[in-house]
């Protein structure tokens, strides 16, 4: 699987959601896009990965 652009190797299946998380991610805090299509955050949960995916999660950061 290529997260944020680094092949990584995940055990599958994993949901959106939990790959967030272990990640480390605040999941409030992140937009995620799946083979070029957003996840909305209520599917995320639902939305299972395999290991030919390629996902890219984008932090919300706040500055002035």
């Amino acid at each position: 699987m290529i997260i944020n652009g680094k092949e990584e190797t995940i055990e599958t299946p994993i949901s959106v959601a939990e790959l967030i998380e272990r990640q480390g991610f605040r999941a409030d805090r992140v937009a995620v896009e799946l083979n070029g299509e957003i996840v909305p955050r209520v599917k995320r949960a639902q939305t299972q990965l395999k290991g030919t995916d390629t996902v890219e999660i984008v932090t919300f950061v706040q500055g002035g």
